[in-house]
């Protein structure tokens, strides 16, 4: 019977955690430790456990009821905050997963700062704030670090900074540069990350790589379709392994670019109109055009949005990220927005 695993929380939004769920749902049962497991997600379920995984003592007194009268075989979160519930839970039960003053300190960015720094990692300061902005997608089987892509980010404008699109080239020639994969390795044997797949953010600035941040979780923003158009590497697939106790296989059998990019609206105000022209599927080397919000909501202007503003996404494929940007640009102008911005008081 194949391993069940926990998966602790899922966000409503159906458009980003979808694609991991069903990749991990087909080759393992899924029991998802959740409140309320949103409607979306109930047809990859094989189970549920009422807890609020945010609540980390009495989730894991749930978990370990569970367990009880279950078999359990890992522990997975793709959520930040859960990470330490995660680890306790995992380390409870006996399976594999970090330890758990490395989970709490990477759900804190400012605490994993300050423990790679300890470990001689210099940080990236404000000085490097518009160094290009990489994210090393790894792979931490038992004594190996791999990096299996590298995700590279277009920002938005300031303040708020929220990603316009990510890529992913399997030729990408950052992957064979020495400086960054010591600063990778570096960086999982300062944290002590084991037997996880992590999302690493580096600034590439003139005095070499600085890590920004360390996620050791799934990617959001659909980076796991990404690499898996890429590269052939199924970073979901290689996550459950991992927390089951398996060593995937994460060779590359794909020599591809896929890009990512979200649409923000320009203005501030309720969303009067959204759509997209059915045409957009028939453009070549498209994989996918969603939209995710709707007329009536409130949105904000990119310049202060955060991820719930995102009017929609499309996602392209191609033999060169050149490829993939043009196939983005010709998407784009299928999607038509209206935004009202809101009444101002009269004035006398």
């Amino acid at each position: 019977m194949p391993h069940a695993v926990l998966l602790l929380g899922v966000s409503h939004r159906a458009a980003y955690d979808a694609y991991p769920l069903e990749r991990i749902a087909a080759v393992h049962p899924v029991v998802l430790v959740d409140p309320f497991p949103p409607v979306w997600a109930r047809p990859y379920l094989a189970g549920h456990i009422a807890a609020d995984p945010g609540q980390e003592a009495a989730t894991a007194e749930a978990v370990a009821h569970y367990a009880l009268r279950h078999r359990v075989s890992g522990v997975l979160t793709w959520t930040r905050e859960y990470l330490p519930a995660a680890a306790r839970i995992a380390a409870r039960l006996g399976l594999p997963g970090i330890p758990y003053e490395t989970a709490a300190a990477c759900a804190d960015p400012t605490a994993s700062q300050l423990l790679l720094a300890r470990h001689g990692i210099a940080p990236a300061g404000r000085e490097d704030a518009e160094a290009p902005l990489v994210r090393a997608e790894t792979v931490v089987l038992d004594d190996e670090v791999r990096i299996a892509a590298l995700t590279r980010t277009a920002p938005g404008p300031p303040p708020a900074r929220q990603p316009l699109r990510h890529c992913v080239h399997a030729h990408d020639g950052l992957l064979h540069n020495r400086f960054l994969r010591q600063t990778v390795e570096r960086t999982v044997r300062a944290l002590g990350l084991t037997h996880t797949v992590a999302h690493i953010g580096l600034r590439l600035t003139a005095r070499g790589p600085r890590v920004t941040d360390v996620v050791p979780h799934l990617p959001g923003d659909l980076i796991p379709l990404l690499v898996e158009r890429a590269t052939g590497v199924d970073l979901a697939r290689a996550a459950a392994a991992l927390a089951v106790g398996r060593l995937p296989d994460v060779a590359p059998t794909r020599q591809r670019a896929a890009s990512i990019q979200f649409a923000y609206p320009a203005t501030t105000g309720r969303l009067t109109h959204l759509d997209m022209d059915p045409a957009a599927a028939y453009e070549p080397s498209a994989e996918r055009m969603v939209l995710t919000r709707q007329p009536g909501d409130h949105v904000t202007a990119a310049a202060h949005a955060d991820p719930e503003d995102r009017l929609a996404h499309w996602v392209a494929e191609g033999e060169t990220p050149t490829d993939c940007a043009n196939t983005l640009r010709r998407m784009a102008r299928h999607l038509t927005v209206a935004v009202t911005p809101p009444a101002r008081p009269y004035a006398a």
